[in-house]
């Protein structure tokens, strides 16, 4: 199992590479998947991705303490419903598309608010 984890690390983290230039994709939810797929292919990447200045504390917070820190709770909250929200006015999907987006972004927001925010 260990080279297709460490192809789903190189996966996640370049999804999460991504996230960072479009407002689309998620940069942390990837990189915390790149961590875990690396925890059990690949210290050295696992290391690396700990280490990135930008996303390192957040997955170490999340690895050691499964905490979100508020900041990142308050960005990732905007950031679904403007997307999600934008999605449904600008584009008017049908009844379904709508009704699957709107549950999408209350599981998410809903996973995000319940988790701790401080060590």
């Amino acid at each position: 199992m260990k080279y297709p984890f460490k192809i789903l690390g190189f996966l996640s983290l370049g999804l999460g590479l991504l996230g960072a230039f479009l407002p689309v994709l998620p940069t942390t939810p990837f990189a915390i998947l790149a961590a875990y797929f690396f925890s059990k292919s690949s210290p050295v990447w696992h290391e690396k991705v700990l280490n990135m200045p930008a996303i390192g504390p957040l997955v170490k917070d999340w690895e050691t303490y499964r905490v979100i820190r508020p900041k990142a709770k308050i960005l990732s909250l905007i950031m679904i419903f403007l997307i999600m929200g934008s999605s449904i006015y600008f584009k008017n999907p049908s009844q379904f598309v709508k009704i699957f987006l709107l549950l999408i972004g209350l599981s998410v927001s809903t996973f995000i608010v319940t988790r701790k925010s401080y060590r």
